[in-house]
């Protein structure tokens, strides 16, 4: 009897004023924050290697690539949060072969299996694939085979084979901008659709998700870019570096404005929930929305990026101010996808209280499972980039090879 006391008291110490009893746990952990931020990082990287190749800004082109690894790194474990939530994880293969129109997540499956299978591994194989012929005759033992088996058995390189590789690439790529605006614009869908809640109830948040979504992305490469070019000892493309930084600068100007549309339209309608999404903001969301999403995460790197739109400090200076920038604005997204998901859970429907939200270190939900899903794509990325490094795309065609 005392032990069960003790389990009520622990209970209702995490709560405050009036909730449903279904509401004192929270269903989605930080495993679910993963799933939008990791996303948000697969479209984010693919709009920027898209602005070199479709768009033609060449002064990005020491970038696209990697770009593409990185897209594709990270799309690879996008989903793994998720499955990992499950009670069964196993049984993950069921969204796909159980289709349901009026799904939401089944017919997210599909956008998913849509935008890896038939952009990303497309384009990058295409883009590859005359390096990956020369290195197969280059290289020997079972580098040389892996290379030979990742050709596809496609092993002309003419100049006219490889200009139709150029050219199915850009198609891709073409593709690929509406859906890699589709992919995470509907991971906004998911949660703007949820009308029951009306921290997530929003026509602009599909919008928002996917403005920050570039935001990050665009935040990621710059910040690989700059730690692969340490790691290699070479100096970074620094014009490179002040393209990506205006880009940068110009998103997130627009993200910022959507972000602070949607919070005026809630002061402004002042709806039955005003009250107790003030209250939320002002206390148990006050260090990760208004210290770490707001100051660190935006305004910070907006002002930093917009002074240096008109004075240029040194290339060391800009390139330490651009690695803190790009850290910042990636832990600001993260916590704005932290905000959405657990700030959303932590009020009642009855407007009445609030829960607490405290997450352990081991366990399916814990601190050293979600770091897991951090790690891995970046373990994905260090192989693709030995596998197939950009850097060492050979520049000549050659004529002929012999494989």
């Amino acid at each position: 009897m005392e032990h069960h006391f003790q389990q009520l008291y622990d209970v209702m110490s995490q709560v405050q004023g009036y909730i449903y009893p279904n509401e004192i746990d929270l269903n989605w952990s930080i495993l679910i924050v993963l799933y939008p931020y990791i996303t948000g990082l697969v479209a984010g990287a693919f709009i920027l290697a898209s602005l070199e190749r479709v768009f033609k800004v060449k002064v990005l082109k020491p970038t696209y690539t990697l770009a593409l690894l990185t897209a594709l790194a990270f799309l690879l474990t996008a989903t793994m949060p998720l499955i990992n939530h499950l009670g069964k994880p196993f049984r993950a293969y069921e969204i796909m072969t159980t289709p349901h129109a009026t799904s939401a997540m089944a017919i997210f499956g599909f956008v998913y299996l849509w935008y890896l299978m038939v952009v990303i591994l497309l384009e990058i194989w295409f883009d590859y694939r005359k390096d990956m012929v020369v290195w197969a005759h280059q290289t020997t033992g079972w580098k040389s085979r892996l290379y030979k088996i990742l050709t596809l058995g496609s092993y002309d390189i003419s100049p006219k084979a490889v200009a139709f590789d150029e050219k199915i690439g850009y198609i891709i790529t073409i593709i690929g901008i509406p859906s890699a605006f589709l992919l995470h614009g509907y991971v906004g869908f998911i949660f703007g659709s949820v009308k029951a809640n009306p921290w997530w109830s929003t026509v602009l948040m599909p919008v928002i998700f996917l403005f920050s979504a570039m935001v990050s992305g665009i935040a990621l490469v710059m910040f690989v870019y700059m730690i692969v070019s340490k790691i290699r000892k070479v100096k970074a493309d620094m014009n490179c570096l002040d393209a990506i930084a205006k880009y940068l600068f110009y998103i997130l100007i627009l993200d910022f404005v959507l972000e602070a549309l949607d919070q005026i339209h809630r002061i402004y309608v002042a709806e039955e929930s005003f009250e107790i999404i003030s209250l939320l903001i002002q206390g148990k969301l006050y260090i990760t929305l208004i210290i770490m999403q707001v100051l660190l995460g935006t305004l910070v790197p907006l002002v930093t990026l917009a002074f240096l739109q008109f004075k240029k400090p040194t290339d060391k200076i800009r390139h330490t101010i651009y690695l803190v920038i790009s850290m910042l604005i990636l832990v600001g997204i993260f916590f704005m996808r932290w905000n959405v998901v657990i700030g959303g859970q932590l009020f009642s429907k009855s407007f009445y209280g609030f829960t607490s939200f405290k997450i352990g270190l081991i366990g399916t939900e814990g601190y050293l499972m979600a770091s897991v899903w951090i790690i891995v794509p970046l373990l994905i990325l260090a192989f693709l980039l030995w596998l197939l490094p950009p850097w060492k795309k050979s520049e000549e065609l050659a004529e002929t090879v012999t494989i």
